[in-house]
């Protein structure tokens, strides 16, 4: 007899590899056991362009609506994938779309287990990195100039105002590039920060370069500590965990020195990148988690790396691929590991545990992708494709 769920959650489909992997993943591991209860939404790059990224938009609203979501890798399109999939404009990034919809924080911790060594020998326990989700690059507006000039940055207020300021006198053509953020989303984006900390019993580290961005990331700073004295310092002092800000180049000297066991926050860029080298020191970016939490209560489970282009090619070949699907399963299992919690269904968190356990329990045996073989220690018993890999989480199942 199936686990029934109560209430659904929202099914973000994706691309390439990933997609592939996704699929199998539900028909092996989710299927025969749970009576999957799921809104699906199609977020492969062309039907976000079709759709002119109404879809993403429409998945964004279901994940409010019902508190959860789970999604796979997509691609973000550029001037090479537009001629790949014959596009009519280029797509911004999904995961932009649903982070500023959702004015969520990302969080991203990697996944251990006891044959693969981390690279930075002094970490002991898992770093948590928060990334805030809305701005910066990822909601930029950019312009070639053609020729010299003056750039100029200019703010019209709703009282019609005007701040105007020189960016340069460029001698020559160039770039330039507009970025903004929004008091309100780093409020938000420190508020989640601190209430994850608590949860997890984790000091928190932030870091930003408010030395040369002045303004920029001095805002950051400046609320990230009115948020902590106004909130939370009380709340941090009882459970024994600090909150310490120091420069972005700094936290990432002291990290590499660190034990771990911390929630490092960073801006929306920073953390993309870092959680990139915490995940590849502690194994394979595949294995790390990634949830995106808004300061309403909604979850976001997703895959923290991209769709496995190169492996997708081969696939399309006819290969049988050694991807390694631990994010995607760890996403599912987060997904409904908290839809669980949230409705009350015990057997339903007990499965997702359960799956999460059998699939480090294959790795931790010697069977492992070969990602993974590189890295093991003992050495791999057995390097698998990704459909050998999954049949050997579902024996145990």
């Amino acid at each position: 007899m199936k686990i029934k769920m109560k209430n659904a959650i929202a099914e973000l489909d994706g691309d390439e590899m990933t997609r592939v992997l996704w699929k199998v993943i539900k028909e092996k591991l989710f299927e025969p056991f749970v009576e999957l209860n799921v809104e699906y939404f199609d977020l492969g790059l062309k039907m976000r362009d079709d759709t002119d990224d109404q879809i993403t938009r429409d998945a964004a609203v279901a994940i409010k609506r019902l508190g959860v979501g789970v999604k796979c890798a997509t691609i973000t399109s550029n001037a090479a994938r537009m001629e790949e999939y014959k596009l009519t404009h280029l797509t911004p990034s999904p995961n932009g779309i649903l982070r500023g919809e959702l004015d969520g924080t990302v969080f991203r911790a990697p996944i251990f287990v006891k044959n693969i060594q981390c690279n930075v020998s002094s970490w002991k326990k898992p770093i948590v990195l928060g990334r805030h989700a809305y701005g910066d690059v990822y909601k930029n507006c950019e312009i070639k100039t053609p020729c010299a000039g003056k750039a100029e940055l200019v703010f019209t207020g709703e009282d019609g105002k005007e701040i105007r300021k020189t960016i340069q006198e460029m001698k020559s053509p160039g770039i330039i590039q507009g970025i903004h953020n929004l008091d309100e989303s780093i409020r938000s984006f420190a508020r989640c920060c601190f209430m994850f900390a608590l949860d997890k019993k984790v000091s928190v580290w932030f870091g930003a370069k408010d030395t040369i961005s002045k303004t920029y990331d001095g805002n950051f700073k400046a609320i990230f500590s009115e948020v902590f004295e106004s909130e939370f310092r009380k709340k941090f002092e009882d459970a024994g965990i600090e909150y310490f800000y120091t420069l972005i180049d700094d936290a990432v000297a002291r990290v590499m020195k660190s034990e771990g066991g911390i929630l490092w926050a960073c801006k929306n860029y920073d953390g993309d990148v870092m959680s990139d080298m915490i995940a590849s020191a502690c194994g394979s970016l595949a294995m790390m988690t990634s949830v995106l939490v808004s300061p309403n209560g909604e979850f976001e489970y997703e895959a923290s790396h991209g769709t496995v282009q190169k492996h997708y090619y081969k696939y399309l070949k006819g290969e049988k691929t050694s991807t390694n699907p631990v994010a995607l399963i760890f996403a599912w299992t987060g997904a409904l590991a908290k839809r669980a919690e949230l409705d009350g269904t015990d057997d339903l968190a007990q499965f997702a545990a359960r799956l999460e356990k059998a699939t480090l329990a294959v790795i931790e045996e010697g069977t492992m992708t070969g990602d993974l073989a590189r890295l093991a220690n003992p050495a791999a018993k057995r390097i698998v494709n990704s459909w050998e890999f999954i049949d050997e989480i579902a024996a145990r199942l």
